[in-house]
């Protein structure tokens, strides 16, 4: 087995005097990563909106989850709300994520496709 040896063992540069902090798998400072931004650019999703329902974690209530909508932070947080204003209730919005307090699957569906989404029924 063979030994590498000194700071290329690492995996990289991690810190420089000129820069600062620097993202490992870019190479570039933190102000300039370009690692996060493209994360940023390309939400995960397949465009196929899945609507269920949930009750586990949420000590039996129960929540309408919207999963699939490749959509960024911002244009999710504006879906969600249109939705939850349809539904007359609150929710959130988070990590690709629409919950809506309470149990409406109907409207939201029904919201999903007005919307032009392509949209099913997960789960029972």
């Amino acid at each position: 087995m063979k030994r590498a040896n000194g700071l290329a063992s690492l995996g990289g540069l991690v810190y420089s005097t000129e820069h600062g902090r620097t993202c490992p798998d870019c190479r570039q400072a933190l102000a300039d990563c370009r690692c996060k931004a493209a994360a940023k650019a390309a939400p995960a999703g397949d465009g196929i909106a899945r609507v269920t329902r949930e009750t586990g974690g949420r000590n039996g209530k129960t929540v309408t989850v919207v999963r699939g909508l490749p959509l960024d932070a911002a244009a999710l947080a504006a879906l969600g709300r249109t939705l939850k204003a349809a539904c007359g209730s609150g929710g959130t919005a988070k990590d690709g994520v629409i919950e809506i307090q309470g149990d409406h699957r109907d409207t939201v569906v029904a919201k999903l496709e007005q919307a032009g989404w392509k949209v099913k029924r997960a789960g029972g």
